[in-house]
Order: C-alpha cells, then sequence, then structure tokens
C-alpha cells in the first residue's frame, strides 16, 4: 500500500529533506583532488548529527557508514575508503537522515577536478533524465510514466539504465511502497495522488546495464567496468506538481 502523507507529515518530510540537501551540498564543496571518501563520510555524519539527525544507512541492514561513496564504475553502495580521490574521477555520493520520524534520501554525481567530456555527459544525462522523471510526478499520472521518463531519455544517447535498483516510496521508513524502476513502459501502474512521498532514483552506466556485487556483499559495479552515475531526490507529488524535498 502507498502511504499517503498529511499535511503535516509533509512538513516533517520537508525538514528532513532540508538536512539533506544541506549536507549534500555541504560535501559538494569538499570534493576535490586528494581528499578521501572516508574523509567525506565523517563530514556528512558530524553534520547530519549536529542538525539534530541520524544518518539513516549507518546500521541499515548493517550498512557500516553514514554515505554511500561510489567512484567511477561503482554504481551504488559504495564504502567509503582512505584512497585519495584523483583528478578525472567521478564520484556519486548517497546520503539520507532519520529526522522528527520521517526520512530523506537523496544521491549525486560529482567530477573530482576536471573529468574528460564522455564522463561530463553521462553526469548531465542522468541529472537530466531525474528532472524529466520528477517532471512526470504528477497527480492523475502513473507511476510507470516516471520510470519510463528515464529510459526513453538515456538509451537514445547510447547509456544504459540498470535494472537491479530502483526508487522506491519513502516516509515513516526508508523504503516503502512503490518501487520505481527507471525503465518501462509509460501509462502503466498506480495513479499518482497527492500526498505520496517517492525517491526517485536514475543510475546509470555508459556502458552495458548489468552489475556484479563485490565481496563486501554491498558495493555494485557495472560488469564491464565501465563508468555509472547516480543522481536521487525526495519528491512529493502535491496538487500544485511535484515538490523537490530534498533541494535547497
Amino acid at each position: 500500500m502507498i502511504v499517503i502523507k498529511s499535511p503535516l507529515e509533509l512538513d516533517k518530510m520537508r525538514a528532513a529533506g532540508q538536512i539533506v540537501a544541506t549536507v549534500l551540498a555541504r560535501l559538494e564543496e569538499r570534493v576535490c583532488p586528494g581528499i578521501t571518501t572516508a574523509e567525506l563520510d565523517e563530514i556528512a555524519e558530524i553534520a547530519c548529527r549536529k542538525a539534530g539527525a541520524e544518518p539513516a544507512f549507518k546500521g541499515y541492514g548493517g550498512f557500516p557508514y553514514a554515505i554511500c561513496a561510489s567512484p567511477n564504475d561503482r554504481i551504488v553502495h559504495g564504502f567509503p575508503d582512505k584512497r585519495p580521490l584523483a583528478t578525472g574521477e567521478i564520484l556519486s555520493i548517497d546520503f539520507g537522515v532519520f529526522y522528527k520520524g520521517y526520512y530523506g534520501d537523496a544521491a549525486m554525481t560529482l567530477p573530482v577536478g576536471a573529468i574528460d567530456d564522455a564522463a561530463l555527459n553521462l553526469l548531465k544525462a542522468t541529472q537530466e533524465s531525474l528532472a524529466r522523471a520528477i517532471d512526470k510526478a504528477v497527480p492523475g499520472g502513473r507511476l510507470s510514466d516516471i520510470s519510463h521518463a528515464v529510459q526513453s531519455f538515456v538509451e537514445p544517447l547510447g547509456f544504459s539504465v540498470v535494472r537491479e535498483f530502483v526508487g522506491h516510496g519513502i516516509g515513516q521508513r526508508l523504503h516503502e511502497a512503490p518501487q520505481i524502476p527507471n525503465f518501462g513502459p509509460a501509462g502503466q501502474g498506480p495513479r499518482l495522488k497527492p500526498g505520496m512521498t517517492l525517491a526517485i532514483e536514475p543510475m546509470i552506466n555508459a556502458g552495458v546495464p548489468e552489475v556484479k556485487i563485490l565481496d563486501d556483499g554491498w558495493t555494485a559495479v557495472t560488469l564491464d567496468g565501465k563508468l555509472s552515475a547516480h543522481f536521487e531526490h525526495t519528491v512529493a507529488i502535491t496538487d500544485q506538481g511535484p515538490e523537490i524535498l530534498t533541494r535547497l
């Protein structure tokens, strides 16, 4: 069952989303050649707790960190480590909080210094696919309209859509119904209604869509070793259209 949030619940989710957005903005400022993802993880957790929130991922299903840090061919759920980032890499950061009973969740993929055109095009396409998906989060639409918006944009550009990981509902739980694939035909699935809150998150590969999981049991990487990008926002469906809760 898809949970419809009350106006009061949406206010609480806005507060959680603003903490997510503020922490991600701080991390974006700090990403540069030479910094480690372990340092970024520490920055995120300190800022989160200072805001009175808890890092949503730490301890969730046994995940040991505040952020998912996934450079280059890592798609999602990457472990922060002490390797300095290098110029030309890209880094996906997924971060969420639990604040006063509600979750917020968002992700971004950033360049580390100057990156080549191929990597830049992947980032731009993935971010644009998220924007197009969010535009479909309107009352009366179908859930798969969101999914189709991603696939129909990125595949003609030569990119592929990860199938194994999908977006999701969010609220008092980090993962609620419905699941939101980033592929499929439009016009299918439940009708979208005001009060639904969705974490929409395209994960787009430069090469093949297939993935594999590393020995840590968490980190997903591209099967062919090519780059992957990930962007995500928590979005509320309202009578006025989609409201992005994790944007400053």
